[in-house]
């Protein structure tokens, strides 16, 4: 008798999970890169964390201020060397598990070299209006950077 049960109980289990995998993973906000984009241009921000494959590199940024403004234009500034480059937030359409990683978060500095070192297509682990925590997965070594931005005061 139990395996009677048994048997109708593992089909719904089996079904339910069969309709999960089909269900479409068109949530719209996961992929919309607007509030992201909100998030970043209001205020300036700091480096508050920067590792590259494991070593870390925060100091390069220490005083700095990022302003992402519109047109995509970055701006960091210390009161002494200003460095411009280019932002832009933008959806991937790629069909993997991650939702955030729908969405790109790309940095563009052409100098100096330690600025030209976060010139990458991100991934957004989070965000809130604080912080933005981005990842990126090197192609080439495998290797894997984090970068963290903090909202000034």
């Amino acid at each position: 008798m139990k395996k009677l049960i048994l048997i109708p109980a593992l089909f719904c289990l089996f079904m339910l999970n069969v309709a999960s995998m089909c269900s479409s993973d068109d949530d719209s906000s996961s992929s919309d890169p607007t509030p992201i984009i909100n998030t970043a241009t209001q205020g300036t921000w700091k480096v508050t964390s920067y590792t590259d494959s494991g070593n870390d590199e925060t100091n390069h940024f220490t005083g700095y201020n990022f302003t992402f403004a519109a047109a995509n234009v970055l701006t960091a500034a210390n009161g002494t060397n200003t460095y411009t480059g280019t932002w832009s937030v933008t959806s991937d359409d790629s069909n993997d598990d991650n939702p955030s990683s729908d969405i790109d978060f790309n940095i563009g500095f052409a100098s100096p070299a330690d600025f030209a070192d976060i010139t990458e297509d991100w991934n957004i682990v989070s965000y809130s209006s604080n912080t933005i925590s981005l990842i990126h997965i090197s192609g080439g070594n495998g290797g894997t950077d984090t970068l963290v931005f903090t909202k000034n005061n």
